[in-house]
């Protein structure tokens, strides 16, 4: 049978539907928890790269191997234990504050203001915190380049979770302990995948925050557009300067 055609009229119905269908399941989120790389920021800018130099650059250092070596330890110790300085301090021991330093230690000028995603971000009812799995330092010189240390009550970088990074569940749980978050009345924005496991678990809501989806049953929702997903969500608040 040929299927039916819907006029734009019902296109833009259904829209609406799923739209108001959105909202609700946020209703009740009071903390709102962003991840940073290529979350808060577009990928496109690309700082990563920069870290990925660094972090190889200490590797070599700290361990006396060539490049290729170190890179191929940096990309096993991030898919092993999570992160790099993970697998280095379990397996060698390394002091994490100089290597979060120096691996942080890169040029933001790839950023730019976002005042579009500052006022969708302040709108939003309750608290809203960065948990990353870099440093909070570095966290808090992106939120200033991008425009959001205002509309952000806290940030949470791998040291408040004893250096455990996500995805382990015990580092959420530390962090969020520290915050006081109900973790039935909270959402994650999350890049990668692996890292919204833990939240799915313990009751959040989850948004996969990236270029393209990565369906899982542990995923809510994806958007290649946290600016746009907010909006849908509620109308924007003034953000005071």
């Amino acid at each position: 049978m040929p299927q039916a055609v819907l006029n734009p009229f019902q296109l833009l119905a259904i829209t609406a539907r799923m739209v108001a269908m959105k909202a609700s399941a946020f209703s009740d989120v009071r903390t709102w928890v962003f991840d940073l790389d290529n979350t808060l920021y577009p990928p496109s800018a690309r700082l990563f790269d920069q870290i990925e130099v660094r972090m190889t650059d200490w590797v070599m250092a700290a361990l006396g191997v060539a490049r290729d070596e170190a890179d191929r330890l940096r990309t096993h110790y991030w898919a092993t234990y999570g992160t790099t300085l993970a697998g280095l301090m379990t397996e060698h021991g390394v002091d994490p504050g100089p290597y979060l330093t120096h691996v942080h230690e890169i040029d933001l000028s790839p950023l730019s203001l976002d005042p579009d995603l500052a006022e969708r971000i302040g709108a939003l009812p309750g608290r809203k915190i960065v948990y990353t799995n870099g440093s909070a330092p570095y966290a808090e010189r992106v939120l200033v380049a991008r425009g959001l240390g205002r509309v952000i009550d806290a940030v949470y970088g791998v040291e408040h979770a004893g250096f455990r990074p996500k995805p382990e569940r015990a580092a959420f749980e530390t962090v969020f302990a520290a915050d006081g978050i109900d973790a039935g009345m909270a959402a994650m924005f999350e890049d990668d995948p692996r890292n919204l496991a833990a939240p799915h678990e313990m009751g959040m809501r989850t948004v996969h925050v990236a270029p393209a989806p990565a369906p899982a049953d542990h995923i809510h929702y994806h958007t290649d557009d946290l600016t746009g997903f907010l909006a849908q969500l509620g109308q924007p608040a003034e953000v005071a300067e």
